[in-house]
């Protein structure tokens, strides 16, 4: 049984996956979420990505020679030239996302050790399915399975732990602990006023 619902999209999938195997430059209006405009851009695509049951492309975009992430959501208008392009030799999708989680690549930031603590049952499902490729098991018992990733800290990542509300605890770097903690401070002070 699949899952009855579809990330919006899919309809270029084909289209891009065409344009990257044959090396032609696209055209396509894209609107980012926070954005009321669309943007006309011109790109070469590169790859395609999927995180979460979304799909996105990564490609270099002619404005600024800039390797991006578009969602195939946000996308409308594709249009697939004749135009060939030569990609860039030094990239490597793979290599891009290594020290990352989703789909957010900060250029400038550096991956940073991180240690998590669960509890015994929501340690097992992070043991069968580990969050990065970097996790490594520390510690596992009846009272914590901890683990240690070394990764950058992105919004993707934030919310992943998140997700997990008082079954994981933060246990290093300290800035990790306290964006944890202003998250959730700021979605209690919703509730405040609740009886």
């Amino acid at each position: 049984i699949f899952e009855a619902r579809k990330p919006q999209g899919m309809e270029h999938f084909y289209g891009l996956l065409h344009a990257i195997k044959n090396r032609f430059v696209i055209r396509f209006s894209y609107q980012k979420f926070w954005e009321d405009e669309f943007s006309q851009r011109v790109t070469e695509p590169y790859s395609l990505k999927e995180f979460k049951g979304r799909w996105y492309a990564l490609a270099k975009d002619h404005k600024d020679n800039t390797i991006k992430t578009f969602g195939l959501d946000r996308i409308s208008e594709l249009e697939i030239t004749k135009n060939k392009f030569e990609p860039a030799k030094n990239f490597d999708a793979n290599k891009l996302f290594r020290n990352c989680f989703g789909i957010i690549c900060p250029e400038d930031s550096k991956p940073e050790e991180i240690i998590l603590g669960f509890d015994s049952v929501q340690g097992k499902y992070i043991k069968s399915f580990p969050l990065h490729e970097s996790q490594q098991l520390i510690k596992d018992d009846e009272d914590e399975v901890r683990i240690k990733l070394k990764l950058c800290i992105t919004f993707d990542f934030l919310m992943e732990l998140l997700s997990y509300g008082e079954l994981l605890k933060v246990i290093s770097p300290a800035k990790l602990r306290k964006e944890i903690r202003k998250a959730y401070f700021n979605a209690l002070s919703q509730y405040a006023k609740v009886v």
